[in-house]
């Protein structure tokens, strides 16, 4: 395999990986979005419903993300290392896992560093 090859098969891993991590999202906003109907529906509890909506909303956007980030990151492989293009690089990883955290402490209702506090007092293991 050429280096040219490898550069191509690289790209376009990187490619395949935004197209999944963007139909995530959509994905992920179609099932939040029928979760919430459902749930509203059958207990009329709005408000509840509401807040499980927020959640697995949050989650699917998360998990996109995480993916849209592995893709820039592997991207960065055949593009020619310059300054601007690490520095927008930097800048999109920067953005991307400040929204990841601000989705995380949103769903968890806590900062990562209480959630040890928060799953003892609810008598739970907590999540790593």
């Amino acid at each position: 395999m050429t280096t040219e090859q490898a550069h191509a098969f690289v790209d376009l891993l990187a490619k395949l990986i935004e197209l999944v991590g963007v139909a995530i999202i959509i994905v992920g906003i179609v099932l939040a979005a029928t979760g919430f109907v459902r749930h509203g529906l059958r207990s009329r509890d709005w408000r509840l419903a509401y807040e499980q909506f927020r959640s697995n909303l949050g989650r699917g956007i998360l998990l996109g993300l995480e993916l849209l980030v592995g893709a820039d990151i592997i991207s960065t492989i055949t593009a020619p290392l310059t300054f601007q293009s690490v520095a927008l690089l930097g800048g999109i990883v920067i953005i991307r896992t400040f929204l990841s955290f601000s989705l995380e402490t949103e769903i968890e209702g806590c900062w990562p560093w209480q959630r040890a506090a928060k799953a003892q007092n609810q008598g739970k293991a907590p999540e790593r």
